[in-house]
């Protein structure tokens, strides 16, 4: 946030410097000038929005208020730093109720529509978790997506017939039911809570995290990347193959299939009716269920953006960011190498498979070909355009990426074919046009859009040691020594 911050401060001030007001000369007008001038300067943009979108004077508004929470001129007190934050928040809360109301972008087209805004706040919760693994510790992950799919097959294992099996006279064999919602009766299966699935996926996902991070996490470098490839090379191949699991009959996975329909998120009926209908009994049964949605998926972000924070700024995440530094040095000044990273591992892996079981339930199923390779790699996509180790440019280049992968694309193919004549089918062409976002990042701006501060004066001062004695030219005299 801080990166954000300056960076438009820098913007503002160069606006200001265009019209001659340098710093000095800016600081030297009179309170009610300055005033004056910001206000003028808002009312300008303001007319100028509702120009040309009157007939959705909501657009202007929204697009207005955009704009006045990420000016900068006096965010620099204790209460302004929070500002930002929460005006984003704000806007991402009333998405729903000024969406259809917004005006359409240029070459992008209309605004995202919120199945894809739920799958963007999904994709922002497993960047940030590779975060504290690729951005933090700095160990090269390749094989996060199958910690997204542990996550999602534990939902969908507890929330689905898939276990019930069904007996000669046509009755379920297993039949459990805690907390589901709306599950017909006799349908067999287990059906536990959504809201307790979540916490068991996710911690069931960080055991597995520990288990797979055991055996790999003494490698460094190259070899620790192949290992992790493997690795999600594996589960993805079982996820297919599952469904007669080592020739023994048995059904994990339902195979390519999958397993399908999952029990809805919801509060209960009992619930509904004490809140007065404030909490939802069953998600897909509102008229606005995606509102739903992404309302939930907005306090699964707050919670985990809290939790990294917190890890990041802990005794332990100082232990990552050693060991990202220097992991020779770091094990000389005593961090227990082989402990410390498992802990990252673990902790990347726990919000995976948050946004995995998280998934799941969005979609009301689980399917193989959810979790294939590139999926790893576009999360790290994000995380490296992001910046490594920047919580808001992680969860930035997440909702950029995800929306070019699922509306963006298209609608710049459209807007092309439209304008030149074309007949382009541009998402075709998206694994290079990712490569070539992150290849013109890593020749252009190196640190990532919205850099750590550290990482930051890494690339941009270099990390060198200094000589301990001054180093003279050849042949130059020191005084107090002889030839």
């Amino acid at each position: 946030m801080r990166g954000v911050r300056l960076g438009i401060g820098d913007a503002w001030w160069s606006a200001l410097g265009a019209v001659g007001l340098t710093n000095d000369r800016w600081r030297a007008l009179p309170r009610w000038h300055r005033r004056l001038l910001v206000g003028g300067m808002w009312g300008g943009i303001g007319l100028v929005l509702t120009a040309l979108f009157g007939e959705w004077a909501i657009s202007a508004v929204v697009v207005l208020a955009i704009v006045l929470a990420l000016s900068v001129p006096d965010y620099r007190g204790t209460h302004g730093k929070a500002v930002l934050p929460l005006a984003v928040f704000g806007l991402a809360v009333s998405y729903p109720f000024y969406l259809p109301h917004m005006f359409e972008m240029p070459i992008f087209g209309p605004f995202p529509i919120m199945n894809t805004m739920v799958v963007m706040a999904i994709f922002a919760m497993m960047a940030i978790g590779l975060n504290i693994v690729v951005g933090y510790a700095g160990l090269l992950d390749l094989g996060y997506v199958a910690f997204y799919a542990i996550g999602a097959y534990t939902a969908a294992w507890f929330a689905s017939p898939h276990f019930g099996g069904i007996n000669a006279d046509g009755t379920p064999k297993r039949s459990f039911n805690f907390g589901g919602i709306d599950v017909p009766a006799g349908i067999g299966g287990f059906h536990i809570s959504i809201w307790l699935l979540l916490i068991a996926a996710a911690c069931i996902t960080a055991l597995a995290g520990v288990i797979i991070g055991l055996p790999t996490l003494r490698l460094r470098g190259d070899y620790l990347a192949i290992v992790t490839l493997g690795f999600g090379e594996i589960l993805p191949q079982i996820a297919r193959n599952g469904d007669n699991l080592f020739n023994t009959g048995f059904n994990l996975t339902a195979g390519p299939p999958g397993i399908n329909p999952l029990d809805p998120p919801g509060f209960g009926h009992t619930l509904e009716r004490a809140t007065g209908g404030i909490l939802p009994a069953n998600f897909l049964t509102e008229s606005n269920s995606l509102d739903l949605y992404w309302w939930t998926a907005i306090g699964l972000i707050l919670i985990t953006i809290f939790c990294s924070i917190r890890l990041r700024d802990s005794r332990l995440g100082r232990a990552w960011i050693a060991i990202r530094e220097d992991e020779t040095a770091a094990a000389a000044m005593g961090v227990p190498l082989m402990r410390t990273k498992t802990w990252s591992y673990a902790g990347g892996a726990f919000f995976g498979g948050i946004a995995g079981a998280y998934f799941a339930s969005f979609k009301s199923g689980v399917f193989p070909d959810d979790f294939f390779f590139n999926i790893s790699v576009f999360i790290l996509c994000m995380v490296i355009l992001g910046g490594m180790g920047n919580i808001w440019g992680v969860i930035l280049a997440a909702a950029f990426l995800t929306y070019l992968d699922k509306e963006g694309l298209a609608n710049m193919g459209g807007w092309i074919n439209d304008n030149f004549d074309t007949s382009i089918d541009l998402p075709l062409y998206a694994p290079g046009i990712y490569g070539g976002i992150i290849v013109l990042i890593m020749l252009v701006r190196p640190q990532g859009l919205i850099p750590e501060a550290r990482r930051k004066l890494e690339l941009e001062q270099g990390v060198h040691d200094e000589p301990l004695y001054d180093i003279t030219a050849e042949g130059e005299h020191i005084p107090g020594t002889t030839h």
